[in-house]
């Protein structure tokens, strides 16, 4: 089966991403603390994360062209992140600095036994966006656009622009904004966690759930990743089941593994490969994504894709 729509010819990016950044600090455990307890840690990191910051440089890696839009903090943290988009060569023309803001930041604990992590995370209300400050000339430049919904109402004026343009939309979300309903009718890809569809239409079976999304919304693909175990997408009112690949050495980090799950499926529309297919990839990007501590430490590129893809 193919994705029921066409990309765009003779864009200036594969993927423009607007949204989420964020600089993460990760901290591994031996084994998660218990509630008012002490534990020593055995390593800790600075590293770059951030859903959609992440998505670009995945999609990067192997060899799309993409930029990011998004804000940063203007401290010491917004400047590590703006530098390692430069350093992974994403389009950063349209990403800032907003004085007076603090960057996102992300403390991650990471149970060392088996790389599952816990999120506490801060977003500085000053990089929100209005409708207004959305920058709708860069979503017209690219084959697809893809955003986290957290400014919901820049992300529909985005979105509007997108379309207009003539390119596909994707959606990464995990949490019920204000205004989201607005936007999600004008979605092509929407991938969520395993527990949002339950939130969003307050249905418990996970097919049932993902039905009356598309029902509702009229997304043409609808989906869920479903962590170790793999995914589940709806398209043309058929379920594909695609399962999870093993961690090459072992999974280290599962922080981030949504994000790239999203970069195999983006990967796999670009390339023009069945949703069968593209699921396949999304699901090895993840699991290379999780050999390492951090959301971009070990995204692949392309000749490593190959090679996971191959043995199966």
């Amino acid at each position: 089966m193919y994705f029921p729509f066409k990309l765009s010819k003779n864009k200036e990016f594969d993927v423009v991403g607007f949204g989420t950044n964020a600089v993460d600090y990760l901290i591994i455990v031996p084994q998660f603390p218990a509630y008012n307890s002490k534990i020593e840690l055995t390593d800790y990191f600075q590293a770059a994360g951030g859903e959609i910051a992440t998505t670009t440089v995945g999609l990067r890696r192997l060899g799309a062209r993409t930029a990011y839009a998004g804000r940063f903090g203007n401290d010491r943290e917004g400047d590590f992140g703006l530098q390692t988009l430069r350093d992974e060569g994403v389009d950063i023309s349209r990403a800032e600095q907003i004085e007076g803001a603090r960057t996102q930041i992300a403390f991650i604990v990471i149970d060392e036994r088996s790389g599952e992590r816990t999120v506490i995370w801060k977003r500085d209300e000053k990089l929100a966006y209005s409708p207004k400050d959305a920058p709708t000339e860069i979503a017209a430049r690219g084959k697809i656009l893809h955003f986290t919904p957290h400014d919901a109402r820049a992300c529909l004026a985005m979105a509007r622009a997108a379309k207009e343009s003539g390119a596909v939309v994707s959606i990464d979300i995990d949490n019920v904004f204000d205004g989201i309903e607005k936007v999600l009718p004008l979605v092509d890809i929407f991938v969520s966690s395993a527990e949002f569809p339950e939130k969003l239409v307050g249905i418990n079976d996970k097919k049932a759930a993902l039905r009356e999304i598309k029902t509702r919304y009229g997304c043409p693909v609808v989906g869920m990743t479903l962590g170790e175990t793999g995914s589940l997408l709806l398209c043309e009112n058929e379920f594909i089941r695609t399962d999870g690949f093993e961690v090459p050495n072992g999974c280290k980090d599962t922080t981030g593994a949504g994000d790239s799950f999203r970069v195999g499926l983006l990967y796999g529309v670009l390339k023009g490969a069945s949703v069968e297919d593209s699921a396949r990839m999304a699901n090895a990007v993840a699991a290379l994504k999780c050999r390492a501590i951090g959301a971009r430490t070990s995204l692949p590129n392309e000749s490593e894709l190959r090679d996971l893809l191959k043995k199966i």
